[in-house]
């Protein structure tokens, strides 16, 4: 497996080959043909990453019941807002690849990443992390120590005031979990928090602003000196976190994927939890009535389902389309870009009743707020028990009186969530 590995990603780097999977003849089970030819499609001049940041659902609204497929040229993208579009171009890869050559990501964490990696050789990357995520390591070593760090984050917090609990909760509980979980526990929840809005804005810089870039080249130039500083110590001491279990595999991946791999965990691993948490804790204490039946039934997990769901903290992601297709009628030329757009697919009238409105108990949840097919996300497992299972009931538990204290500001396009969340604790 090393051979291989090291041997695709030169190729991917180098464009040699794209090492793609060979074409599957089974399908998705979406009611959607797929053609080599089809109607142009859409184009909406007026849609702005500006307005797209601020609230982008209405906009959502407005795509899903008139063009679900619309050409954006200010972002050179096709946009897919419904969920059986968005779900069928995840289940295939080997026409829509994560490799994407326009994406910024590449710049912004300095390495192609298994984001942007199709096939064996994102498996292959993938895998390398898998000790540090299986159930037995998540049970036996990270659920306990996300529960230390819980109650000692919350013992923090001052009683009958009002606090904003995202950069005094939410953020360093997100940051501190997951430098224990990676390995990078030198990293003070402050960098942690920095090195992962660097890398998210980065990500998503599509309008390619050189001081965004700046400022992701310099997260990446203390990120590599950390590794640095910590490889001794993993090699001299084996243990599970993502860091050790690739670095003393026994075919380790190439050292330069190893990085890679940790950052694209930085990146995504401390919004996700972090956003979520503030959403769910808003969703709840917006509706008393829903918090005390889920108090009473302890249905912590499943409030944090439907908080993932009602505002999704990744709500897109790009593919690369391969080969000339169609989409609803649409022809999909090949070498385009499209964006599923999983925050307008968990809207999805044909699919959620009332999908605008934060519903624990609603009857069916499918959402996609973590992906689906080969990309579905690592981490989903690890997020559900920090969030749902560890603190949102030892915030309740620990503050049985908490209420919203002002309002909530909420902010992004790609990444999604509150960026404040005031309220007295008492």
């Amino acid at each position: 497996m090393e051979k291989f590995c090291k041997q695709y990603t030169i190729w991917s780097e180098t464009g040699e080959s794209e090492g793609r999977p060979g074409r599957e003849d089974k399908m998705s089970d979406a009611a959607i043909e797929v053609k080599a030819a089809g109607k142009p499609v859409p184009v909406d001049d007026t849609i702005t990453l500006e307005a797209l940041t601020r609230d982008p659902y209405p906009i959502y609204k407005r795509l899903r019941a008139e063009t679900p497929v619309v050409r954006v040229p200010k972002m050179n993208r096709i946009l897919l807002t419904k969920w059986a579009d968005t779900k069928y171009v995840k289940d295939n890869p080997q026409i829509f690849s994560s490799n994407d050559p326009i994406t910024p990501m590449h710049r912004a964490f300095r390495a192609h990443t298994l984001m942007r990696k199709d096939g064996e050789a994102h498996k292959c990357e993938r895998m390398a992390m898998q000790g540090a995520f299986s159930p037995k390591v998540i049970t036996q070593d990270w659920v306990p120590r996300y529960e230390q760090v819980a109650e000692e984050y919350l013992d923090r917090l001052p009683r009958d005031e009002v606090v904003d609990l995202f950069p005094m909760l939410a953020a360093p509980y997100a940051a501190r979990g997951l430098a224990v979980l990676l390995g990078t526990e030198e990293a003070s929840d402050e960098e942690m928090i920095r090195w992962s809005q660097a890398l998210i804005d980065g990500a998503g810089n599509f309008g390619e602003d050189e001081a965004i870039f700046a400022r992701s080249e310099a997260a990446n130039d203390e990120m590599d000196a950390l590794f640095t500083r910590i490889e001794a110590r993993h090699r001299e001491h084996p243990n599970n976190s993502a860091f050790s279990v690739m670095l003393n595999a026994e075919n380790p991946i190439p050292l330069s994927q190893i990085w890679a791999n940790i950052k694209i965990a930085i990146g995504g691993g401390i919004n996700e939890p972090r956003d979520a948490l503030c959403t769910i804790l808003y969703g709840l204490l917006s509706n008393p009535d829903q918090l005390e039946r889920v108090k009473a039934n302890g249905d912590w997990v499943k409030a944090f389902e439907e908080g993932v769901r009602w505002v999704a903290p990744i709500s897109v992601s790009g593919r690369y389309v391969l080969e000339d297709t169609e989409i609803r009628g649409y022809h999909i030329p090949a070498h385009s870009t499209v964006m599923t757009i999983q925050a307008s697919a968990n809207w999805d009238e044909e699919v959620f009743e009332d999908g605008h409105l934060f519903k624990v108990y609603r009857e069916s949840n499918p959402h996609q707020s973590f992906g689906n097919g080969p990309h579905f996300c690592q981490g989903t497992h690890v997020a559900r028990r920090a969030v749902g299972q560890v603190m949102l009931p030892r915030i309740f538990e620990k503050f049985p009186n908490i209420r919203l204290a002002g309002d909530v500001e909420w902010k992004g396009w790609g990444f999604r969530g509150p960026i404040n969340l005031p309220v007295l604790l008492g």
